[in-house]
């Protein structure tokens, strides 16, 4: 039977329009949650009044619809100095909740700003279920920016949230063509795409065009180290710095604040002053819990101590802060919280 010219052409349409559908029920679906920082920034960007880009604006990058079927939400719009540990509970239980009530969901991508975004991350990484992974990412330069690396991150971030081998990760950063371990990144540089290193510990990838290439096997992780459902607020944690000729007074004011924690961002490999040791002697007599870390940038603090104290390890001081933080939801004895450091080196 012949069909004019007019049914055949809406009969090929149609097949097109049905294969086009079963192309896209067969991607994996990632949604990818939108906080703002610089990857949400244009306009006026370095004088600090920047226009805010929706993340539903962010995500139409040309390509990333082949890699999967990208959803969006913007829970916050905000620099990342205004994230914080009551917007670290928030974020995590939101997280939490959506891969109970989505299991189609092949991971969640979460776009932040870079100056506080691997503690973001490590707090998602010591507290969020699954294994499914969820991806922190962002930009060092603004979206109108010429060279802006908000694109390829937020395209190699859903990369690594579809592939199988990210499972069992934990939450993890994507930045610059690498993923790392939450636990491990920091931003070492002020300006530069290549800021976020793990130092002495590597990327757990390196994305290539063609795909992930891991360094690391999975540890196949599926429970959190913390369940924050009925934590409320997290107990307050400060870090002091140790530098030549340094008092009491800081130590002192953080006690006189309410500190249940305090992180000393030490010199060398634990090194205080006899002013700091003196106020953390008495910090220590009305229970306050001290965690020692470094301030160089890289290298142990050993977490066993002899003088009351705990050692971060290799934890830089702004990852001990967040770890001090959650462990004394738990406990209150310095030897107990070194089991959670311990368990973290």
């Amino acid at each position: 039977m012949r069909f004019p010219r007019c049914v055949s052409i809406v009969l090929h349409l149609a097949l097109l329009g049905a294969a086009s559908a079963a192309a896209q029920s067969t991607r994996p679906s990632v949604l990818v949650i939108g906080t703002g920082g610089t990857i949400g920034s244009a306009g006026e960007y370095w004088t600090g009044s920047p226009t805010r880009v929706s993340i539903e604006q962010l995500v139409r990058v040309p390509g990333i619809d082949s890699v999967a079927a990208v959803a969006s939400e913007q829970l916050w719009n905000v620099a990342s100095s205004a994230i914080g540990p009551a917007r670290w509970l928030e974020l995590s239980r939101h997280v939490a909740q959506l891969l109970r009530e989505r299991p189609a969901l092949a991971g969640i991508v979460v776009t932040h700003g870079t100056d506080t975004m691997e503690e973001t991350a490590y707090f998602l990484d010591l507290t969020l279920p699954g294994d499914r992974p969820v991806i922190v990412t962002g930009a060092m330069r603004p979206s109108d920016m010429a060279g802006a690396d908000g694109p390829a991150n937020l395209t190699s971030a859903v990369r690594a949230a579809v592939d199988p081998r990210a499972r069992g990760r934990g939450a993890m950063v994507l930045m610059d063509d690498r993923l790392f371990a939450a636990r491990d990144v920091t931003k070492t540089n002020s300006t530069r795409v290549e800021t976020f290193q793990a130092p002495e510990r590597a990327p757990i990838a390196i994305v290539d065009a063609d795909g992930l290439f891991y360094r690391q096997p999975s540890p196949g992780r599926s429970r959190p180290t913390f369940d924050v459902g009925d934590v409320r607020e997290l107990p307050r944690v400060d870090i002091v710095y140790s530098y030549a000729g340094a008092d009491s007074v800081p130590i002192d004011a953080a006690v006189a604040a309410g500190a249940r924690g305090i992180v000393m961002a030490s010199v060398g490999r634990g090194g205080l002053t006899s002013g700091q040791t003196e106020a953390l002697r008495r910090a220590r007599a009305r229970g306050v819990v001290v965690v020692v870390s470094t301030r160089t940038g890289s290298g142990r603090v050993p977490v066993v101590r002899d003088d009351g104290m705990v050692g971060a390890g290799d934890l830089n001081p702004q990852k001990a802060r967040v770890l001090l933080s959650l462990a004394l939801t738990r406990a209150t004895a310095p030897r107990d919280v070194a089991q959670y450091f311990q368990a973290q080196q």
